[in-house]
């Protein structure tokens, strides 16, 4: 095997949330592997500064600066790439995040929400990019999930439920596929992104700490640790490699952030009124 296996010379890739965290990081690790990248993202400064990033590695990019839960924005996105580099390689559905709360604090709303956000989306711009993805040799689409769809947290509804959803996509749409597409999904644990940064600034030491002992590697993760990963399952390297999952945490236990949520009481209505608002990743 040699470096050119991992290699993405005269890709082209679609990177959704490419304005910052993972997104960003992913979009410039396919352009050094070199693929040229279309960006989707609400904020066009942001764009900006990571299309420089894309560029600065001797490879094109254009930005559209969007929400991506307008399907006519996911429409716009798979036009745009092909109009301004001939055809379409790779999707990265990295966009996506909800907003959890214990049971009794959740909504139908919340939930048609996120699911529409975590699973509506990325099943949308795979559909209409597949008929492009068609006509290449080695076609790849990569979702960004997450390992809470695999845990059962309390205080982790919402989130947990459509990220599950969105793994289980994945595996579905790679039934479907193949054999001409693969799909498989990252499912990243703790990174800091910005966003988590700040939370965790805002929750002082002790929580980031806990975070840290309970990851085997004793780290949170990195935007890059991703990217990485999300470079691997479209490139050549990972040719025979369809409808997987891949955990990407630091080896982390499943319940990462400690949560004292009690047992529900009737008779003790603090048990049953809404908590504080666990975060979670949001990047369209």
């Amino acid at each position: 095997m040699t470096v050119d296996r991992f290699g993405l010379e005269g890709r082209v890739a679609i990177v959704t949330g490419g304005g910052k965290g993972i997104g960003a990081a992913a979009a410039v690790a396919l352009a050094e592997a070199g693929a040229d990248v279309l960006l989707v993202a609400r904020t066009a400064a942001d764009l900006d500064e990571v299309a420089e990033g894309v560029v600065g590695t001797g490879r094109r990019c254009e930005t559209l600066a969007g929400d991506v839960n307008d399907t006519e924005v996911l429409a716009t996105a798979v036009d745009r790439a092909v109009a301004a580099f001939g055809h379409l390689d790779i999707v990265v559905n990295n966009a996506g995040g909800s907003l959890s709360r214990p049971f009794l604090a959740t909504t139908v709303g919340q939930l048609e929400r996120a699911f529409h956000f975590n699973v509506s989306v990325p099943f949308e711009l795979s559909r209409l990019a597949v008929p492009h993805l068609l006509e290449r040799e080695g076609a790849s689409i990569v979702n960004i999930s997450s390992i809470a769809g695999r845990q059962a947290v309390r205080g982790g509804m919402t989130h947990s439920l459509t990220k599950a959803a969105e793994s289980q996509l994945t595996r579905l749409m790679a039934a479907e596929l193949a054999p001409r597409i693969r799909v498989n999904a990252v499912l990243p644990g703790a990174v800091e992104t910005e966003a988590l940064a700040d939370y965790l600034d805002a929750f002082g030491p002790d929580v980031r700490d806990a975070m840290r002992h309970r990851t085997l590697l004793r780290r949170n993760g990195t935007p890059d640790d991703i990217a990485a990963a999300v470079v691997f399952l479209a490139s050549p390297a990972a040719s025979w490699i369809t409808g997987k999952l891949l955990e990407v945490d630091g080896g982390a236990e499943e319940n990462l952030i400690p949560h004292d949520l009690p047992d529900l009481d009737p008779r003790d209505p603090a048990t049953v009124a809404p908590p504080p608002v666990r975060p979670a990743r949001t990047e369209p």
